[in-house]
């Protein structure tokens, strides 16, 4: 669910299947990443249009989301 966060109230339901898990966003705000754990992929979701615009077959069970940076 999105929600406004004025008031609090829900703005949008975005159907994901059948479970979140780790939340992870762009850092230019652009998109999110939502593990989508009981079915093993992440669900990429344009933040402007609030749409799923992409799918990564991640294997068992994702969760937790980080990014990661080469030094």
């Amino acid at each position: 669910m999105v929600f406004d966060s004025r008031s609090g109230a829900e703005f949008k339901r975005i159907k994901l299947g059948t479970g979140a898990g780790g939340i992870l966003m762009q850092p230019d705000g652009s998109r999110a990443y939502v593990a989508c754990s009981p079915d093993n992929y992440v669900a990429v979701i344009d933040l402007k249009t609030l749409e799923i615009i992409g799918r990564i077959e991640a294997g068992r069970e994702p969760d937790g989301l980080a990014w990661a940076t080469r030094r």
